[in-house]
């Protein structure tokens, strides 16, 4: 497998979600009117944090690539704690269902329930957030030549906070997609959506397919709804002609943009390697050697 590639789809992902941070809930027109088109790691704004300083969709994705290292294997249990050992120190942004799911798993529910019991508990349009998807392509590293295997991890992954099947079988299909990048196969998208089948719910699959096929898929949400943020990630995540141009352009489309440059980012930055991601975003991220790092050791686990 291609390290460059690997290395860009952690790296890429950070590069997105700090990028998207310090405007974050801004309006396409309103990060205009304040950056032009924000390219450059930008200090303060949303959550008022230094530039280069990523949120929890990095934050989680360091929870699973750790755990994925050091386990050598795929062990939700051990990601939970992960996660409720970040969730403990105070995190800055956390989603309403991962923290609900979160402090569930710190009283007790295993790790398959937590999840489960919130979304039940949930009514739609809150339900079914993109907050597992964001942080799942570390899974893709050390499974990308075992489909069977990934999407079972992808979907557990996401079932820990995430139970909705819009998030688990999302979370299937972008791993997937990634793998086949990483792998670097002609029909990344369509091989995923074709892998899953009958499975995915029928509106990630009509919000997906028209992108697979290469066709226009018409207006482009910016919300925090798992179907939106991976229709409008991977399209830009899959058709930019560059790795930078692809997470610029989800981050000033506004709305939920760090989440949605961290997916983009993940995809854009497996297809293009990490050596197509600009150095003034990498220096700026004080996680770079230590994603680096997990990306490299991530291809020797399964």
């Amino acid at each position: 497998m291609d390290s460059d590639r690997t290395r860009g789809s952690l790296l890429g992902l950070a590069c997105g979600d700090a990028l998207g941070r310090p405007v974050e809930f801004n309006s396409a027109s309103e990060i205009s009117a304040e950056h032009g088109r924000l390219d450059e790691m930008a200090g303060h704004g949303t959550w008022n944090q230094p530039a280069g300083t990523i949120t929890d969709d990095t934050e989680q994705a360091l929870c699973i690539a750790r755990s994925l290292v050091e386990q050598q294997d795929f062990d939700p249990a051990d990601i939970a704690d992960r996660f409720v050992a970040w969730y403990d120190s105070g995190p800055f942004d956390i989603g309403r269902m991962t923290m609900r799911s979160l402090s569930r798993l710190k009283h007790g529910d295993a790790w398959d329930e937590a999840g489960q019991y919130v979304w039940e508990q949930s009514r739609e349009g809150q339900n079914a957030g993109n907050g597992s998807v964001m942080r799942c392509p570390p899974l893709a590293i050390p499974y990308a030549s075992g489909w069977d295997r990934l999407a079972e991890v992808s979907r557990q992954a996401s079932q820990i906070t995430h139970a909705d099947p819009r998030c688990t079988e999302g979370c299937a299909v972008l791993n997937l997609t990634v793998a086949g990048l990483l792998e670097d196969v002609d029909t990344p998208l369509q091989d995923a959506l074709d892998y899953v089948g009958a499975d995915a719910p029928d509106e990630l699959v009509t919000a997906l397919e028209p992108l697979a096929r290469g066709d226009s898929p018409g207006t482009l949400e910016t919300s925090g709804y798992v179907v939106h943020s991976l229709q409008t990630a991977l399209h830009d995540g899959l058709v930019s002609d560059s790795a930078e141009e692809a997470i610029v352009t989800a981050v000033n489309r506004g709305g939920d943009t760090d989440t949605i440059g961290a997916i983009a980012g993940a995809v854009a930055g497996a297809r293009f390697g990490a050596s197509q991601l600009p150095d003034r975003w990498l220096n700026a991220i004080d996680e770079t050697d230590e994603l680096e790092t997990l990306a490299k050791r991530l291809v020797d686990v399964a």
